[in-house]
């Protein structure tokens, strides 16, 4: 009986928090690469593919092995200079292809990599938690 009551009492509390019945946004994470330029800077462009219901949004990503990373993007107000996005939504059922020109992930400070070295990332979503890709370092004409 007391086992009933709290089972009783845990799905009342997951249904009043609304996220009941929610479906999870479906994110895939393909066609990662790394660009690095002699002076070591370096961006990381990933497609994140959201096949799911829901939108979800991109908050951060990061890779523990190439140190610090920030998402940026172009500022469309000062030509010529990025910044950090306030919020990256992947809308349900559609694509975000990162770019130079658009959403990137910004490497500050990595150490160098060999055209074709592989890294691992951790692109973090608000709803969907933490989704893991790979990147291939290219060479600097794939810019």
């Amino acid at each position: 009986m007391g086992g009933c009551a709290l089972a009783l009492a845990l799905l009342t509390g997951y249904t009043a928090t609304g996220a009941a019945g929610e479906p999870t946004p479906r994110i895939r994470v393909s066609g990662g690469r790394v660009v690095q330029s002699t002076g070591q800077t370096a961006a990381a462009y990933f497609e994140i593919r959201n096949v799911g219901d829901t939108d979800d949004t991109l908050i951060f990503a990061d890779s523990p092995e190439l140190g610090v990373s920030m998402l940026r993007e172009p500022d469309r107000k000062r030509p010529g200079t990025v910044r950090r996005p306030k919020a990256v939504t992947v809308r349900a059922h559609s694509t975000l292809r990162m770019s130079r020109e658009g959403i990137h992930v910004a490497l500050l400070d990595p150490p160098t990599l060999r055209p074709g070295q592989r890294v691992s990332f951790n692109l973090w979503f608000s709803v969907r938690g933490r989704v893991g890709a790979e990147a291939m370092r290219s060479h600097l004409t794939d810019r």
